[in-house]
């Protein structure tokens, strides 16, 4: 698997497993040491979806600096078709 497709893996996998944590939480059934536990690797997902989004920016902010993105004008386009 290349860095590229493991770095969205794994912040897809961060994702999914913070979104059922949120929904075990808001339940409400989890004993306190539980949530406290439940919270705690809440905090870590996090942490870790902020770093692949930080990432991700990162990546896109030096492709557009080094010119590697093209801008298209679609209305020009589009009136010449005219």
């Amino acid at each position: 698997m290349s860095e590229d497709n493991k770095t969205t893996s794994d912040f897809e996998a961060a994702l999914a497993e913070l979104a059922a944590l949120v929904e075990r939480m808001e339940k409400g059934d989890l004993s306190l040491d539980d949530s406290l536990k439940t919270f705690e690797r809440g905090i870590a997902l996090t942490r870790t979806c902020q770093e692949a989004l930080q990432n991700a920016e990162l990546r896109v902010r030096k492709l557009t600096a080094e010119g590697s993105l093209v801008s298209m004008d679609i209305d020009a386009d589009e009136t010449d078709e005219e």
